[in-house]
């Protein structure tokens, strides 16, 4: 037939219709739907071209081995001395469940979001496939995938992550055979159990339970939509991360199901406004030092695949002592207990200036009861502990120094459609004052007025360059702290500044190998010199003030020893972020609902005194060492 004829004989489009009572015993016909003629027919053209390419392909998996299919090798992690902290296993996160227990409003959230052809497809979407050779086309590379839910089953147990052409053709032939052995029930069964879910939640059950607390045949639709959102992106579209961001999500696949009539408005509507009642984060592997292993996989899933992580084998040394990190949570509990506050957090991050090697990390004062790693995942605001960003990049541009003269006066400035006037801790102002009287007495107004003068943009790019990688908007009131930034963040930034402008990638990963001691990633500092020395020394020497006679008095360790306290609007959140050469830490303190800590609670009176008594414990055995003086380099400009 010509191609005239065919496009003659053409059926106007209609999206798949899905009904429930279909998913328990096949899924191969979906009650309502059409499919285009069309479509088909060059689905199966190039189905059919694929198969013969498969002769080619002699050397691809055998994807029945699916029937009995099961990790091979268990990977393992350590302290930078040797002893064991984990073992990840993979039946240690997964509880494999059959598709009839798997609630239907989370299968058809899925399909609608990943895969809305799923049931006519034999593998391979025409569509899809071209949609997403054009966009390679025009951008020069594999930027698209165009997968469907057989294909992104076979990459994840199969292939490699890498974007290449040459694995998108294996994809597709293994995927078709995968559906000429496999039924469309089963491909969807083994896709459920298998997808990654977020925070180490492997399968549908696990999932369902840590972000719900409920069974994965209990999800309603509001829970299934959520899920099947994270798919894309679960770190991105984690509840427990940024709700809010979560809830845009859902609200985008509510709107494709609706789309494609697989709901209708009122079931969009009651699931839209449905509340959402999170679960906990559920950890699915034992560690002795769980925040540290939380971490640690972490970062390796972003180098490596979670999958490749998961059962691949490896052999994990991270950078931290265990006796160290003891030490480091011991100082935490006491905190906790003496501040006598129940819903208090504290996360404390120790990292060495000379390598960048995070030493020490505490994510909450109790593991057991959450194991959000607020280290590495709460944003909060630094208020006064930004302040030295500021001032560096002032001093960066030879103008300044911590003796010249600033005014703490009253000023207003311009911001939308109204005006901000920045005001000091207590109220009042104190005249013409030096910029290290500004850092030791954490004076707003001059901090603001020198943020303005030196260029706020500038101050941002300090903050990069610092390795700061959290939104950041040039606003008026942004020396004070206005941005969200981690407590890694804090101490990697100050860590920097402890080497005098040195710095190397902050990790908590020393080397990975794996199963056969073949080195898969080496972690050796280094170091490169991004900020100016002289201006470091500077830094360094004002916020030595700020520990021998300012507001961070309580942190004196009886050695030379900078930091800067920081205390935000309504005491919300309170710091201390200090360092000497050889050690750098940040302390935070908040809560998890973001309501204040009570009045009079600050940086110098809560948080300093928890990073004295880490940094005795942890110093105890290093000898004393002083910064280098800013004689020693040469002024920006002269």
């Amino acid at each position: 037939m010509s191609s005239r004829a065919l496009n003659k004989q053409k059926p106007q489009p209609t999206e798949p219709q899905p009904a429930d009572r279909q998913f328990a015993g096949g899924i191969g016909q979906i009650a309502g739907g059409t499919i285009l003629g069309v479509t088909m027919l060059a689905s199966s053209i190039v189905a059919g071209g694929l198969v013969g390419l498969a002769i080619s392909f002699r050397n691809l998996p055998d994807v029945r081995v699916l029937r009995s299919y099961a990790p091979t090798e268990t990977t393992y992690i350590y302290d930078v001395k040797g002893v064991q902290l984990a073992s990840l296993h993979d039946e240690a996160n997964r509880e494999v469940v059959p598709l009839n227990r798997i609630s239907p409003h989370l299968k058809r959230a899925v399909l609608a979001i990943e895969d809305s052809h799923f049931n006519y497809h034999k593998g391979v979407n025409l569509t899809g496939v071209g949609r997403a050779l054009a966009t390679n086309f025009k951008k020069g590379g594999v930027t698209e995938g165009g997968s469907t839910i057989t294909m992104q089953l076979i990459k994840n147990l199969f292939l490699s992550q890498k974007r290449q052409f040459s694995r998108k053709l294996a994809e597709a032939v293994l995927s078709i055979r995968l559906e000429q052995i496999f039924r469309k029930d089963e491909i969807l069964e083994m896709y459920l159990n298998q997808v990654y879910w977020g925070h180490n939640n492997y399968g549908v059950e696990t999932a369902a339970q840590s972000y719900f607390n409920k069974h994965a045949s209990e999800l309603n639709l509001a829970e299934g939509a959520m899920m099947a959102g994270a798919i894309a992106a679960p770190e991105k579209y984690s509840p427990f991360i940024n709700f809010k961001v979560a809830k845009q999500r859902q609200e985008q696949v509510l709107a494709r199901m609706l789309e494609l009539k697989w709901i209708s408005p009122a079931e969009e509507k009651k699931a839209k406004a449905y509340p959402i009642k999170l679960g906990k984060i559920k950890t699915w592997q034992t560690s002795k030092l769980p925040y540290v292993t939380d971490a640690a996989i972490e970062e390796l899933n972003q180098r490596f695949g979670r999958e490749t992580v998961r059962k691949g084998g490896m052999r994990i040394q991270t950078t931290i002592d265990y006796d160290f990190q003891i030490a480091a949570e011991k100082v935490v509990q006491n905190a906790y207990t003496r501040l006598g506050r129940s819903k208090y957090q504290i996360s404390l991050v120790a990292i060495d200036p000379r390598t960048h090697f995070v030493k020490a990390m505490v994510g909450g004062v109790d593991y057991k009861k959450s194991n959000f790693n607020r280290a590495i995942y709460a944003n909060r605001q630094p208020g006064s502990s930004f302040k030295p960003f500021v001032y560096y990049t002032a001093f960066a541009t030879g103008k300044f120094s911590p003796e010249s003269i600033v005014q703490d006066s009253p000023v207003r400035y311009r911001d939308g459609s109204g005006y901000y006037s920045p005001r000091n801790y207590g109220g009042g102002y104190s005249g013409s004052m030096s910029i290290r009287t500004a850092l030791e007495y954490s004076t707003n107004v001059p901090a603001v007025k020198l943020g303005k003068e030196v260029g706020l943009d500038k101050v941002i790019q300090t903050c990069r360059t610092l390795g700061i990688e959290s939104p950041i908007e040039p606003v008026v009131s942004l020396p004070l702290g206005a941005v969200g930034v981690t407590p890694i963040e804090m101490a990697s930034a100050f860590a920097t500044f402890a080497s005098n402008g040195w710095q190397s990638e902050t990790t908590s990963i020393l080397r990975v190998t794996d199963s056969d001691g073949n080195i898969l990633l080496d972690n050796t500092p280094q170091p490169k010199l991004v900020l100016n020395s002289w201006a470091t020394a500077q830094i360094n020497s004002a916020l030595q003030s700020v520990v021998t006679k300012g507001t961070g008095k309580a942190a004196a360790i009886g050695r030379p020893a900078a930091g800067k306290t920081g205390t935000t609007d309504s005491e919300r959140d309170v710091w201390f972020v200090g360092y000497v050469p050889q050690l750098a830490a940040s302390v935070w303190i908040g809560k998890d609902d973001y309501t204040p800590l009570g009045r009079g609670v600050t940086g110098g009176t809560y948080a300093a005194p928890i990073w004295r008594s880490f940094m005795q414990e942890a110093l105890k055995n290093e000898p004393v060492e002083s910064f280098t003086p800013p004689a020693k380099f040469k002024r920006p400009g002269s």
